[in-house]
């Protein structure tokens, strides 16, 4: 599964879908791990397993459900980002 090379926008759509799976789920001991493994292969890096980690914890821990992890990190790697300046 290469979910890294999508595009933004893509990727904004299926964190939303991500993010309401997480929500309608019942079976956070199923969807906690999967959703971790799916945040790491969306964002590589260490911000991408930093993000895998949070996302299995806020699934796992009951009531924090509602947190819509994936776009937070989609609105932080493409809104907030600050570009970075090529210095010669």
């Amino acid at each position: 599964m290469n979910l890294d090379n999508l595009s933004k926008y893509k990727k904004l759509v299926l964190s939303l879908v991500f993010d309401a799976i997480g929500m309608l789920t019942i079976f956070d001991i199923i969807w906690a791990p999967a959703s971790g493994y799916l945040m790491s292969k969306m964002y590589k890096g260490t911000r991408g397993k930093i993000a895998g980690v949070v996302s299995f914890i806020e699934e796992i821990i009951p009531g924090f459900d509602i947190i819509p992890t994936f776009t937070i990190m989609w609105f932080l790697t493409y809104v907030f980002q600050k570009e970075e300046v090529l210095q010669v």
